[in-house]
């Protein structure tokens, strides 16, 4: 049975295959390529503070509305459709692991905070579908290739995340740690349920930001399938960008031309 972790992975990806769907259709839904959105911030999110209450030396975080003018757009990725990722659509229940070295990558992976943040921003990018050959008409036909490339693509969660001073460069060291750490997998338990990671793969380097890191997640889905998640960790000062991507076929793409992107916007 595939757990809340998977289920919600999955239907992200669905939701981004859904609109672009209907943008290949012509719809003039949330999905146009005119709309505009609000970017996701996580209004939970609490100040950092050192064990005597006292604010952490060092620069500080930035807000989650300061990290929402930061995410990426559509004016930075034309090819790509995005769609906000709210407070109620992001799961924010508490993450735990059977290794505690495991837990950051587990938290990177589900867009969370690792360690006390001062704001977080989330939206959801996916690529849109090539245009209909010349001739190709019927909007049926258009439909079917529409779903067919949606099935297919990747989607990409982004979290842009901030700390009070070396908060940002603590978090990424223990994700970097853990991708060593882990490797033989680990098992997390979020809202009741318990996933487990058969392996945690290091996956090809991209650059970005003051340092970045990237590595695969692979759960067994049972029936012989199973499901690759790429992630990519980047810090910028004290803001850290994370990159989900999944498919709803089951093996991402990594999100190059994403990271690339939100790398760029934040200097």
């Amino acid at each position: 049975m595939r757990t809340v972790l998977v289920r919600r992975a999955v239907l992200t990806a669905s939701a981004v295959s859904l609109t672009l769907l209907a943008t290949a259709c012509g719809s003039g839904g949330a999905g146009g390529a005119g709309a505009d959105f609000k970017a996701g911030s996580q209004g939970g999110s609490q100040p950092s503070a050192t064990a005597s209450g006292a604010a952490p030396a060092g620069p500080k975080g930035k807000t989650a509305a300061e990290l929402a003018s930061l995410l990426v757009t559509r004016a930075d990725l034309p090819d790509h459709e995005l769609e906000p990722v709210t407070d109620g659509e992001a799961q924010n229940d508490p993450i735990d692991t059977d290794k505690a070295a495991c837990r950051p990558l587990a938290q990177a992976e589900g867009m969370q905070p690792i360690g006390t943040s001062t704001g977080v921003a989330r939206v959801v990018a996916g690529g849109k579908p090539a245009p209909a050959a010349a001739g190709d008409a019927g909007a049926a036909r258009q439909a079917a290739a529409a779903a067919g490339a949606g099935r297919q693509a990747t989607a990409t969660s982004v979290a842009l995340v901030s700390y009070d001073g070396k908060g940002a460069e603590e978090a990424f060291a223990a994700v970097k740690d853990g991708v060593q750490a882990c490797t033989g997998g680990f098992s997390v338990t979020q809202a009741g349920e318990k996933t487990a990671i058969g392996s945690v793969e290091a996956d090809a380097a991209l650059t970005g930001g003051d340092e970045a890191v990237s590595f695969n997640t692979v759960m067994d889905l049972g029936d012989g399938d199973r499901n690759v998640t790429r992630v990519v960790v980047l810090r910028k000062g004290n803001t850290l960008a994370t990159f989900t991507a999944l498919s709803v076929s089951g093996e991402a793409e990594q999100p190059k031309a994403v990271v690339d992107a939100q790398a760029k916007k934040l200097g």
